[in-house]
């Protein structure tokens, strides 16, 4: 009891500060029933920001007193906001999904800047983690979070956010209404049966319908406002939510829309998508907010769609001289940069190096939820994470992924972060080979719980028939269990790559050091670059 109170302790204050700059660089996938392949519904979240320590945060279920109140921080400075009136019960929340198998994510768009209200209490972090111990279903999570900022004020800039349940997946995008003034104005609108979505910090929702709650909710001065500020101007079925509050701009196209392009054309290669919308061409298409998949996805899939560098397109990381001869996929910030007075930019792609932490949130209706709801959880990179299975019923989270385990500024090898961190970042130096040993290790582990999946859940549904603690207790184990044994894994894995790439040179399956050089191309590179400056050349005759 004692640690879950610290849990809850840090959750509501300390946590806050390791997010001491906003995650307004992540990427959202919304995965309806229909379109994956055991009806599952799906939401991924990638949080990504420089100072992020990537870490599993838990609330345990709890009963409060009348009266009781809840102290919020913003997550981005850990400024304390204010308080609101806490309710009789809340849900244990395992990272972004509650034990009713709702779960979260969000992306930050900014916006109109001039709408932010500094007095509001509800940042988009509190909102998010207040609601999920609040809710039990996405739509019910919908109306907890407008009556939170229509009650106590919405403190952030525009946001994205997807939720879902197992039975619906809803995108809900929202921004304040200015200084001084309470509430937001937002849109919601529910992801159609088999279709999917995507969002990555740049508003999606345009027009919406006003007269068809089942699939469509919205604040009622969501339009009125945007008359009002000179936003929009014209008939109410016109108006365009990303228009009027998130104007489009190159960064927003180039930065944001690419992921969801990247995305789209991965799930739906039959739709053929222009690049041209995403590379600022005049009159360009906009996407839509949600397609047909070619085909139903796994929840191994959409792992896969969160570890795209924009493979095989135009902006292929691996492909341009950034990448160096290892055909490194990952650029240093700034992420833009000038020549000679000219702005240019690196890509940003789903994939990047400062991800604190993502997850595949998996929802299943025809199981109970502490078996049903699933949050694969990784640290670091996506690309080089392991994604673990955490049930979203459980009482105690992985040691090396808890709150508390270690911290941004002190490395650990106790610490699932400082882990994956270490392997991903030796990785950097010689990418193209090393990654395939980091593969390796990560698909044999992930390989193994897919396959463990059936047989766990059969024999958590046996439990749960006797008694649903001993199947929370169960899952627990095996949540933890798996996530200690990977870190443990990914820990000998990073001493490996120290062995076997030791000072530049490469090691056979037999221990002998071999020296590979840098690929050809690489090689032709530097000549086309520097002529004839490191040719070897005859000698004279003395004679």
């Amino acid at each position: 009891m004692e640690r879950n109170r610290l849990f809850r302790m840090l959750f509501l204050t300390g946590l806050a500060v390791l997010w001491a700059v906003s995650a307004q660089a992540c990427t959202n996938f919304l995965i309806s029933k229909g379109a994956s392949t055991d009806g599952s519904t799906m939401i991924t979240y990638a949080a990504d920001a420089h100072v992020l320590y990537g870490e599993l945060y838990y609330t345990a279920a709890a009963d409060h007193l009348p009266g009781e109140m809840l102290d919020i921080y913003e997550w981005d400075t850990g400024k304390y906001l204010g308080q609101i009136e806490q309710v009789p019960h809340t849900f244990t929340v395992v990272g972004n999904m509650n034990e009713h198998q709702v779960s979260i994510g969000e992306t930050t768009y900014t916006g109109r800047t001039e709408l932010k209200n500094s007095k509001g209490i509800m940042d988009y972090g509190s909102l998010m983690y207040v609601t999920l111990q609040r809710a039990k279903t996405a739509r019910q999570a919908i109306e907890i979070m407008a009556d939170l900022v229509e009650r106590y004020g919405y403190y952030s800039t525009g946001e994205s956010f997807s939720i879902a349940d197992p039975n619906e997946v809803w995108i809900m995008e929202m921004i304040g209404k200015g200084p001084d003034r309470k509430g937001a104005v937002w849109v919601a609108r529910k992801i159609p049966d088999g279709y999917v979505s995507a969002h990555a910090n740049q508003a999606r929702i345009r027009t919406f319908p006003l007269d068809d709650p089942e699939n469509c909710l919205y604040e009622k001065e969501v339009i009125s406002l945007a008359k009002e500020k000179g936003y929009f101007e014209g008939e109410d079925e016109a108006f365009s939510f990303a228009d009027a509050y998130a104007p489009l701009d190159y960064g927003a196209l180039r930065f944001c829309e690419s992921r969801v392009w990247s995305m789209f054309r991965r799930v739906a290669p039959s739709l053929n998508l222009s690049m041209d919308y995403v590379k600022g061409v005049s009159g360009a298409e906009p996407m839509p907010l949600w397609i047909k998949p070619d085909t139903k996805l796994s929840v191994r899939d959409v792992e896969e769609l969160m570890r795209d560098h924009f493979e095989g397109s135009e902006f292929d990381m691996t492909k341009d001289i950034g990448a160096g001869p290892y055909k490194l996929p990952y650029r240093w910030r700034p992420l833009t940069w000038q020549v000679d007075s000219v702005d240019y930019c690196n890509e940003r792609a789903t994939s990047t190096q400062q991800t604190g932490f993502s997850f595949v949130a998996q929802a299943r209706s025809w199981l109970p939820d502490p078996i049903g709801g699933v949050l694969w959880f990784g640290v670091d990179d996506t690309y080089s994470t392991v994604y673990i299975p955490v049930y979203c019923n459980i009482t105690k989270v992985p040691e090396s992924y808890a709150v508390g385990t270690g911290d941004f500024h002190h490395f650990t090898w106790e610490s699932a972060f400082w882990v994956f961190n270490f392997v991903s970042n030796y990785s950097y130096l010689r990418y193209a080979d090393m990654i395939k040993d980091v593969q390796k290790v990560q698909r044999e582990l992930e390989g193994r719980f897919m396959a463990q999946q059936p047989q766990i859940e059969a024999a958590a549904l046996e439990l749960y028939k006797k008694s649903p603690y001993m199947a929370i207790e169960y899952l627990t184990d095996y949540s933890v269990e798996s996530g200690n044994n990977t870190v443990q894994r990914y820990r000998q894995l990073g001493e490996f790559l120290i062995y076997k790439y030791l000072d530049g040179n490469v090691k056979n399956e037999l221990g002998e050091v071999t020296h590979p050089g840098y690929p050809a191309s690489w090689y032709r590179r530097i000549v086309d670059d520097t002529g004839d400056h490191f040719q070897m050349k005859e000698l004279p005759d003395e004679d």
